[in-house]
């Protein structure tokens, strides 16, 4: 701002309202000045205020969680755990005796077949032709029978004469010896003849002999397990040439499935012939089959340290099949069929006592618009069962909300509690319904 010049003598007097135009006006500036100064103040009470709303907001609780699982009560009687495969001890490679060209083929992979019904057939047209040479043979031989029958008639009918002529005198005795001699002849080539019959007729009884093993047949009632040989191959049972097969078909008799577990040599003592078992598919899950210990191999497996073990079913399915994997429990007593039903179980550090009750602290997870939000926990009444190995039988009562059931009885316990929840085990303090939460595995 410049400065006013100054009046001189001559110059005329400032006017009082030019005067009030040089004064300075300091309310506007006072204004914003003084919002300049309070608005970072309070900025940093809004600042504060969150941070002691954030401080005092309540903090999910950091816990460990298990896993409600399905289990059943026959694990309480188990002694020992063995795992194996199913066989079948009735079991061929059925072949044939005869080597030739398979010309026929019946069964296929699964066929049910009866005893002696016929699976295959081999070129048989050389043996048939031997059959055709015996045969006649047989024929010629019957041939020399009936020469020598005649034969045989004539001297012995000529003997009689003989012998009655001698008895008048007509002939000497030397001439009844050489008529003798000869019908002993006759007898004699009889004999021979019948025998080359007989070996004419065995002659057949091989050759048909020969024509069976080219019909091969199933041994027993089974189940055609394995298909060998295609039809065109040569069957050559007792070769190991390049282009050939032994076997036509492998078949299993169904009604000797058995399971064979391995038992270690230091849990011997724990298996015993007829002690009850439970067996366990892995190709059916949730199938459990009861058995019994049918016998113990005598002896050990010194590569595995293991003994054989002979597991019977008590009542076979038709859904077994050889060579599954089993799993097989050793049990200290018998087991009903309840003992076999699946129920729920938690560890026994998921159970709390709160209020006199028995409650899990079971972990749900809500979202909402489709973001997951913070885990709370749910509160649920469950009446305690029976050990079941590492595990505790639960039942579902009610699910507790603010201290207050909001569901129970037996058509809320399914809807409480389900295989696969998700429970508190740890926590550092008691629980309440709502609660948040943090698991291990969130951190």
């Amino acid at each position: 701002m410049s400065a006013a010049p100054e009046p001189t003598p001559d110059s005329p007097k400032p006017s009082v309202s030019a005067l009030s135009q040089l004064r300075i006006d300091r309310g506007a500036g006072g204004a914003v000045a003084s919002r300049r100064r309070w608005w970072p103040m309070a900025l940093a009470a809004v600042v504060v205020l969150g941070g002691v709303a954030w401080w005092m907001a309540p903090k999910p609780v950091a816990v460990q969680t298990a896993t409600v699982v399905t289990s059943t009560p026959s694990q309480q009687y188990v002694q020992l755990t063995a795992s194996g495969y199913v066989v079948a001890q009735r079991r061929a490679a059925v072949a044939s005796k005869a080597t030739g060209r398979l010309i026929e083929l019946n069964v296929r992979e699964g066929s049910v077949v009866k005893q002696g019904e016929l699976i295959a057939r081999l070129d048989a047209s050389d043996v048939r032709a031997a059959i055709v040479a015996a045969q006649a043979g047989v024929r010629q031989a019957e041939a020399g029978v009936r020469q020598a029958e005649v034969e045989l008639a004539n001297a012995e009918a000529e003997l009689t004469r003989s012998q009655g002529l001698q008895a008048q005198g007509f002939i000497s005795p030397q001439a009844v010896d050489v008529v003798q001699t000869r019908a002993k002849a006759a007898r004699a080539a009889l004999a021979s003849s019948k025998a080359q019959l007989d070996v004419a007729r065995a002659q057949v009884g091989v050759q048909r002999v020969a024509e069976d093993f080219t019909e091969i047949r199933a041994p027993f009632d089974g189940v055609v397990l394995v298909k060998n040989a295609n039809v065109g191959d040569i069957i050559t049972p007792l070769s190991s040439a390049a282009g050939t097969q032994g076997a036509v078909v492998t078949m299993a008799d169904m009604r000797t499935l058995e399971v064979e577990a391995d038992v270690s040599e230091g849990s011997l003592s724990k298996a015993r012939i007829g002690q009850p078992v439970e067996i366990m598919l892995d190709a059916l899950p949730g199938v459990r089959f009861m058995g019994e210990v049918g016998g113990l191999v005598p002896t050990v497996d010194r590569a595995k340290a293991t003994v054989t073990t002979k597991i019977r079913f008590q009542k076979l399915d038709e859904r077994i099949l050889p060579e599954m994997s089993a799993k097989v429990n050793f049990l200290s007593r018998p087991i009903t069929v309840a003992d076999q039903q699946p129920v729920l179980a938690v560890p026994p550090k998921a159970l709390h006592e709160v209020d006199g009750r028995t409650v899990l602290w079971r972990v749900k997870a809500s979202s909402a618009d489709g973001v997951q939000a913070q885990p709370q926990v749910e509160v649920v009444a469950v009446k305690a069962g029976r050990t079941l190995g590492d595990v505790r039988e639960v039942s579902a009562v009610d699910v507790v909300a603010g201290g207050a059931p909001v569901a129970s009885g037996a058509s809320a316990a399914s809807a409480a509690l389900r295989a696969g929840d998700k429970v508190v085990t740890e926590s550092p303090r008691p629980l309440k319904a709502g609660a948040r939460i943090k698991t291990a595995d969130a951190e």
